[in-house]
């Protein structure tokens, strides 16, 4: 038995509030997954602004701040 028919067969065996409460949790589980999925593939957008970002901050002209000598 693969472990679908397995799963399956307990489900047959469950009255109809544990269905329900199983069928709540089957969709928690995908919405959780479908989450994960969704977290570790980047947004295209995003992957095309990031050089465009590094290519901004590199022609930025930084200079070090005027010294201060202000002693009270």
């Amino acid at each position: 038995m693969t472990i679908r028919e397995i799963t399956i067969a307990k489900l047959q065996q469950l009255s109809e509030s544990l269905l329900q409460e199983m069928t709540d949790f089957i969709d928690f589980v995908i919405h959780k997954h479908q989450v994960k999925i969704a977290d570790t593939q980047p947004d295209e957008t995003l992957v095309g602004k990031w050089p465009q970002w590094f290519e901004a901050v590199d022609s930025l002209d930084v200079s070090p701040p005027e010294a201060v000598s202000n002693y009270q």
